[in-house]
């Protein structure tokens, strides 16, 4: 067995590497020839913890295993480490025997961050020049650093319930060498692209913060509860998503389905638009929505990705099992 420790990840896995790992993927599911596993996330009665497995059998790419991990809300504060932890495991999937551990904390928030650049490629439009990000905390700052890679954007705006959070953001909207403003939520109507990247049970943009042609990625909703938009909004978009089940049971998706704004067959894979058989945007004036949940076989994806690197680079740990 190979183990590819978190130390190791941030010399391995660049966010192109992720980008390619993750769309490609996503067209995988979109064929039929990947599935995700259903999803066990539970509340275990100890530190206010989540925990729970995502995986999947990627059949194109030959991948299969499983991501274990969670949220434990009192990490920081008690142990000095991230709050979100988790480990990915993959089994050879000719004989069942394990093949790799890898430290999953830098990977899924690579993988979330090129979920919806891979978005934005596809679906956003192509003179977008204002990138709006609605959050602005750890995940926040990964998903502008790929966003901005994706269109020649001129302007950051940003919004986060913690203003004083959003320095987060400026310093990287800087460092690629775009201008920054802070805006009230009204003021994102000024965006091209949103990205969404919150943890609330109560929804934050509203359809009147977003133009006519915008595209919005939706990041934060992973859970029953969870979520970031007015169903309006879904309502008045074209909603694609990285799996239908996941998006109408713990997305986004959950609470538009719940209030007969949407169905399920109006939700579009990514996937489809990646392989060419859905044509995606049809109008500059068509606001297109992602609604990122987070699927086990992105984790799988970038996992399988790093561990070819960590074998080529000398750095994985082979242990006999």
């Amino acid at each position: 067995m190979l183990i590819v420790p978190e130390r190791e990840i941030a010399n391995l896995m660049t966010r192109s590497a992720a980008f390619d790992a993750v769309e490609s993927v996503f067209a995988a599911m979109a064929s039929k020839n990947a599935y995700n596993f259903p999803v066990i996330r539970e509340a275990i009665g100890h530190e206010d913890a989540l925990y729970g497995f995502k995986g999947g059998f990627d059949k194109q790419g030959m991948t299969l295993g499983l991501k274990a991990g969670g949220y434990w809300p009192n990490n920081l504060e008690k142990h000095g480490v991230i709050n979100h932890q988790s480990t990915i495991f993959l089994f050879d999937p000719d004989t069942g025997m394990v093949k790799a551990m890898v430290g999953g904390n830098l990977l899924t928030a690579l993988r979330t961050a090129a979920a919806s650049s891979v978005s934005i490629k596809h679906l956003a439009r192509k003179d977008a020049k204002v990138m709006g990000m609605v959050g602005a905390g750890h995940q926040a700052t990964f998903q502008l650093r790929a966003a901005l890679e994706q269109r020649p954007f001129e302007k950051v705006i940003g919004w986060n319930y913690h203003p004083e959070m959003l320095p987060n953001i400026e310093k990287v909207a800087n460092e690629a060498g775009v201008p920054f403003e802070a805006v009230e939520l009204d003021g994102m109507v000024e965006a091209d692209v949103v990205i969404s990247i919150t943890s609330t049970f109560e929804p934050t943009v509203m359809a009147k913060h977003i133009s006519p042609g915008t595209h919005i990625a939706c990041m934060g909703t992973d859970t029953k509860g969870k979520q970031e938009v007015e169903v309006a909004l879904l309502g008045k978009a074209t909603v694609f998503t990285d799996e239908v089940a996941q998006s109408v049971t713990i997305g986004e998706a959950q609470h538009a389905i719940y209030n007969h704004m949407i169905r399920p067959e109006n939700i579009v894979q990514i996937g489809e638009v990646i392989n060419g058989t859905h044509e995606g945007r049809t109008s500059d004036d068509e606001i297109t929505l992602f609604d990122g949940t987070g699927v086990g076989l992105q984790d799988l994806a970038v996992a399988a990705s790093v561990v070819e690197l960590a074998v080529k680079n000398g750095v994985a740990i082979e242990v006999d099992f």
